[in-house]
């Protein structure tokens, strides 16, 4: 992969997006290396957290490849946000706990990015937005959806037709990033927090992922049926047999199902 990184270790993976002459900016390349990157991962068995961040100090993603998109006519710009979609939709699918380190930019299709992990974590002097329309084109890479599923339909269309870039704490106080941190302790707090989801039911975690993402988009009464199988069937692992049973007995689970 020429613009993308990845380390395992300790069932962690580091997912770094690494362009440096173009501020991690999302060309077809590196969308396209993104998705090979998730399939990958998500059909690992020795990574059970995955974290993303940006190579650069001030930019998680800066956005998408303006210098690509420029000349690129309707059918190649639907074709680019439908390799979007497959890739970020692959990242919040996968089984695995999906955690973004945001460290700097993250605009355009970089928030858009972001908001397709699980949980966002920002530096203090990370910046957030969809300025697209500025650009006279619209957010094609999931923030029409994404945006107001996380802030609100109201939040979502002011970030969007105004464009403005939001600080680190606003996108904590809307709800758009879950925590803020000092950036020196970033990828730390991350961390941190990977190995507190490493010491649950992996398995049982998955099955929580599925029910919440298939949940928000139908209606409650479809979604508390989905929990209910699901529920049921976090009863048939070891992991459920062993946390119960080291719960009773006041010692540490011993966990072994993914």
């Amino acid at each position: 992969m020429n613009n993308i990184k990845l380390e395992v270790a300790n069932g962690i993976a580091l997912v770094t997006i690494d362009r440096p002459k173009a501020p991690n900016a999302l060309n077809s390349e590196t969308l396209t290396e993104l998705k090979n990157c998730f399939a990958e991962l998500e059909g690992r068995k020795d990574v059970r957290v995955v974290l993303l961040t940006g190579s650069r100090e001030k930019a998680f993603v800066a956005g998408a490849d303006i210098s690509e998109m420029v000349n690129t006519e309707p059918a190649a710009g639907r074709a680019m946000a439908l390799l979007a979609d497959e890739a970020f939709s692959r990242l919040e699918k996968m089984p695995q706990v999906t955690i973004a380190a945001v460290n700097g930019y993250a605009l355009g299709g970089g928030c858009e990015l972001a908001m397709a992990c699980d949980i966002r974590v920002a530096a203090e002097s990370a910046v957030l937005g969809q300025p697209e329309c500025g650009l006279e084109i619209l957010p094609g890479f999931g923030g029409t959806q994404r945006l107001a599923r996380l802030v609100g339909k109201g939040r979502a269309k002011e970030l969007s037709f105004t464009c403005d870039r939001i600080d680190a704490q606003e996108a904590h106080r809307i709800g758009l990033v879950n925590k803020v941190v000092a950036k020196d302790a970033l990828l730390a707090e991350c961390r941190s927090m990977a190995e507190r989801i490493l010491s649950k039911g992996s398995y049982a975690i998955s099955l929580a992922k599925a029910s919440i993402e298939s949940g928000m988009d139908t209606d409650l009464a479809s979604g508390l049926e989905l929990e209910a199988i699901n529920f049921g069937l976090s009863f048939a692992t070891h992991d459920k047999k062993e946390g119960m049973t080291a719960f009773l007995e006041k010692r540490p689970a011993q966990l072994t199902d993914f």
